[in-house]
């Protein structure tokens, strides 16, 4: 049997279509076609990949997931496979093109078709005819757009090719030439000039245009009796006149009070809000405020007293109502008719205090004593009333008579008992009533301490105390009393004194708070019992403390509010207790040495200084300041042996600088310099290189500072003030070319260091008079230093120097912007006095200061604008707040010393100088600049202000 199927059941060949060999066609019901379906799936493209690949001879992994893995592989490394089963090539012109997309199939009309190998081998002779044309035409192509692009760019030049040859003959340029090089003038401008210049001619103008220009403007002030015309005269029908004199004044008292209320800050500028009255003494202030009946209607008092008697018949045991009332009254200028009032309070109300001393108030002479009498007998234990009473006494007998009955029914009533001891002209009676009082009373403190102090003998003093210590033991002023009285006979207890108070109070649960003990110690300083003030401070001020808590800035604290309220031995004492567990904190020393430098004695300071370089050896600080106290009081050869010691202990580059300063000073030129010499040696910091510059430049020696400068770099080429120096050697030569350079090069090694780009800026402009070169050098400046005021400044006043105001005034807008320097002082102070006009200097103020808060070159600028104003107490305020927001600051003190000078006394001239010799004052724009001056190292603090005071304009 063979296995051979028949015809029928054969498979069909590839691409059969029944009856398309001989010819027939046919047509397609919905019946063959089937119910209607989606194109194909993801699944089934990817298995005609696959089948695709295989057919090609490629073997790619058939699983469907393998499949997905291998696609989503190959889909960024490999290039997809053409149509023609060959790699397809890269295309530099995007084939994609939208007008042979297919709109209904965008991914290819045969994607689903079957492919053979007769379409396979079609593809590929395709591909090859496509590639051989390709080639041969290649070569051709690539000639022809080469000529065509070298064509191009011969008949269209770019301007780089242009100037190629131009640029490349500049580097035969020499510096000189470069220098040469004329500024670019407005050439095109010079006729347009000439013709605005004869526009700028002046006529005589004939008298009665200016009359007519003179009345248009005028104001009609007078009253027509008659009806009013049409004209000028219909607008002043009141007859009123604006007076702009008055006008004006009160705006610059508002401008004023705006500025003062600025300047004062928050804490003064809220002193008038709501939260800051006090409750109670409102109600008092209201109570002693003195009203007068004529100022008020006789309405409303009438209407007011209808209310308040409707009160007292609701309530006739209500005093409050009656002495309302009966002030009314007294308002209204009845005064009988209040008496009346409170005669019938009293007499309703007769246990009430304040209605029987309103009724003593309201009558006099003989009255008030019955009235006075009628209400101790109703309320005999009231101490108000019969101190009342004693008061409307007018002989001592009588007084005291009144006060021994008063004791007679209120023998513990302290009050009354210090009433009689004052009235009291012997010494023995009123020891005799102390002691009286003092046993009615045990509990008083005060009066056994009013008794201590009159006592005869010492032993009877500490008898009374002890007294009243056993009857108070919770209570520390005895204690206090106790050690003040031994501090007054000399005694040596009362430290011991002071530590049982703290055992005795502890045990008993009654130790103050730390605040209240330095305040007590401040009363016994105030009171003239410092050893006590000191003792108590010994024994109290780490009280409640931890070891874990911040104490020593806690106790720097209190010391530095002790010393601002004046209590100097108390700040004393607490920095004697810090350096006493700190005795190595530099800090501490420091502060103490201040303290006795401002309020001390100098013998104290010395003492304090040699203490403070025994604990801190290692402080150079502490022994230059050491040493030049001596120096300054005119001990050379002890701030010699000072450094000496500095020299033993820490051989620094501090202590050599502050030796070759002292040796300068006193003419030792060959002494300092060979101590420069040395310390470049063994301490060769940049600082130290930096003053043997300096040294040479002042001794005339710039050779050797040259030498020296340029050594200096080599070691420190990131120090600007070396490069500053160099150049300002190569300026002082006149070498205006070689300061440039070194300025340049400092810029480019230094390119934050803003003090070098002003140098180069007032160089290129000062020396070699080039506005242009000046302002590119700040431009280049601020761009490698945004947000930098200096700059900006300087900016500012180089157009401003150069003459062009406006260009001025935009920058100084640009500068401050709230995203550049908004909140600099100088800037603002530069605008207010240099920009604007002398109408607009104070509003401008009052903005510039709400903007800065706090700057001393600010204030001072007020303070000058009020000096120009004449209004001199004014300027002394803002002059005084000017050094107070910033010490240091020269400039600002210069400008007061002038305004003193002019107006102010000798003894203000006084207080001013010792205030800045205290300061001494180290910055500020001119005064470093005369400080730092060549030849005046050794200047003092007066030398310098007189030199800046001519200097400022």
């Amino acid at each position: 049997m063979t296995s051979r199927k028949d015809f029928l059941s054969q498979q069909a060949p590839e691409n059969y279509v029944a009856g398309l060999g001989r010819g027939a066609t046919g047509f397609t019901t919905r019946s063959d076609l089937g119910p209607a379906r989606e194109g194909p799936s993801e699944d089934q493209i990817k298995e005609a990949l696959a089948k695709r690949a295989a057919q090609l001879g490629v073997c790619y992994p058939i699983a469907t997931h393998h499949l997905e893995q291998y696609i989503d592989g190959i889909t960024a490394q490999a290039p997809t496979p053409s149509a023609y089963g060959a790699v397809e090539k890269k295309e530099e012109e995007n084939d994609d093109d939208e007008r042979f997309q297919d709109p209904e199939n965008e991914v290819g009309l045969f994607a689903t078709g079957a492919y053979d190998r007769d379409d396979d081998e079609a593809d590929r002779i395709y591909q090859d005819i496509d590639e051989r044309m390709d080639r041969r035409r290649k070569a051709r192509r690539e000639a022809r757009e080469k000529q065509e692009r070298e064509d191009y760019e011969a008949k269209n030049p770019k301007i780089q090719q242009q100037f190629a040859d131009l640029k490349r003959s500049l580097g035969s340029v020499t510096d000189e030439q470069w220098q040469n090089i004329p500024e670019v003038g407005d050439l095109t401008g010079k006729n347009r000039r000439a013709k605005q210049n004869l526009r700028q001619r002046f006529y005589a103008v004939p008298d009665s245009v200016i009359a007519g220009a003179r009345n248009s403007t005028e104001f009609d002030t007078s009253v027509n009796d008659g009806a009013q015309t049409s004209g000028s005269g219909a607008d002043n029908v009141d007859g009123t006149m604006t007076n702009f004199a008055d006008i004006g004044a009160a705006r610059d008292k508002v401008l004023q009070v705006n500025l003062d209320k600025a300047a004062m800050g928050s804490a003064d500028a809220n002193a008038g809000s709501a939260s800051t009255i006090d409750p109670k003494g409102y109600l008092t202030s209201l109570s002693k405020t003195e009203l007068k009946s004529q100022n008020y209607d006789i309405g409303d008092v009438k209407r007011v007293e209808s209310l308040l008697q409707s009160v007292i018949k609701t309530n006739s045991r209500h005093p409050p109502g009656y002495i309302a009332l009966a002030r009314l009254h007294e308002l209204a200028g009845k005064p009988v008719k209040a008496r009346d009032v409170m005669a019938q309070c009293c007499s309703l109300n007769p246990h009430s205090e304040d209605a029987w001393l309103e009724s003593i108030r309201l009558n006099e002479g003989h009255n008030a004593k019955v009235i006075a009498a009628a209400s101790v007998k109703e309320n005999p234990q009231s101490t108000r009333l019969w101190t009342r009473a004693t008061e409307l006494e007018t002989d001592q007998q009588s007084k005291k008579r009144v006060l021994r009955r008063a004791l007679d029914l209120l023998p513990k009533s302290v009050v009354l008992w210090k009433q009689l001891v004052q009235l009291s002209a012997d010494e023995g009676e009123a020891r005799l009533l102390l002691s009286k009082a003092c046993s009615e009373i045990p509990a008083s403190i005060e009066l056994h301490l009013a008794l201590a102090r009159i006592v005869e003998t010492v032993d009877e003093a500490r008898k009374v105390l002890n007294t009243c210590r056993r009857a108070n033991p919770k209570n520390a002023e005895v204690w206090i009393a106790a050690s003040r009285l031994e501090e007054q006979v000399g005694s040596k207890n009362t430290a011991n004194i002071m530590k049982r108070a703290v055992q005795s109070l502890a045990n008993e649960n009654a130790m103050l708070k730390r605040e209240e003990w330095i305040e007590q110690a401040e009363k016994c300083e105030e009171e003239g019992a410092i050893l006590t003030g000191q003792n108590i401070i010994r024994e109290t001020l780490s009280y409640s403390l931890d070891e874990d808590d911040d104490r020593k800035k806690l106790f720097m604290e209190d010391a530095q509010a002790s010393i601002s309220r004046g209590k100097y031995e108390i700040a004393r004492a607490i920095y004697a207790y810090i350096l006493r567990i700190w005795p190595t904190s530099k800090s501490a020393w420091e502060a103490s040495a201040n303290l006795e430098k401002v309020h001390g004695k100098k013998e104290d300071l010395w003492n304090v200084l040699e203490k403070a370089v025994e604990a801190v050896p290692q402080a150079d600080d502490l022994w230059i300041q050491y040493a030049n106290e001596k120096y300054q009081s005119g001990d050379v050869d002890g701030a010699r042996i000072v450094l000496g010691k500095a020299f033993n202990q820490s051989p620094s580059e501090n202590i050599y600088l502050e030796a070759i300063n002292l040796e300068a000073r006193n003419g030792q030129i060959d002494q300092a310099r060979d101590l420069l010499a040395q310390a470049r040696q063994e301490a060769g910091t940049d600082r130290v290189w930096i003053k043997s510059v300096a040294f040479a430049r002042t001794h005339d020696d710039n050779a050797t500072a040259l030498d020296l400068v340029t050594q200096a770099l080599h070691l420190y080429p990131a120090q600007w003030k070396l490069w500053a120096q160099k150049a300002q050697i190569y300026s002082s030569q006149r070498l205006v070319p070689q300061a440039r350079e070194a300025y340049a090069t400092g810029t480019r090694a230094c390119p934050a260091a803003i003090p070098l780009w002003v140098l180069l800026a007032q160089l290129e402009e000062s020396q070699a008079g080039s506005v242009v070169k000046a302002r590119s050098v700040l431009d280049r400046a601020r761009a490698a230093n945004p947000k930098h005021a200096r700059l900006w400044l300087e900016s500012v006043r180089l157009e401003r120097r150069a003459g062009h105001v406006a260009a001025a005034k935009n920058l100084m807008a640009r500068a401050l912007q709230p995203s550049e320097c908004h909140r600099s002082g100088a800037l603002w102070a530069e605008r207010i006095w240099h920009l604007e006009p002398r109408t607009q200097r104070k509003p401008l103020a009052l903005e510039a200061v709400k903007a800065v808060e706090a700057d001393a070159t600010l204030f001072a600028v007020v303070a000058r604008v009020f000096w120009a104003e004449r209004k001199l107490e004014k300027a002394v305020a803002w002059f005084e707040k000017a050094v107070l927001v910033d010490s240091d600051c020269g400039d600002t003190w210069a400008w007061y010393w002038k305004f003193l000078r002019m107006h102010g006394s000798e003894e203000k001239r006084a207080d001013v100088m010792e205030k800045l010799r205290l300061a001494e004052p180290r910055h500020g724009e001119v005064w470093a600049e005369v400080r730092k001056g060549v030849g005046r190292e050794g200047w003092g603090v007066e030398q310098v202000l007189e030199e800046v005071v001519k200097l400022l304009e």
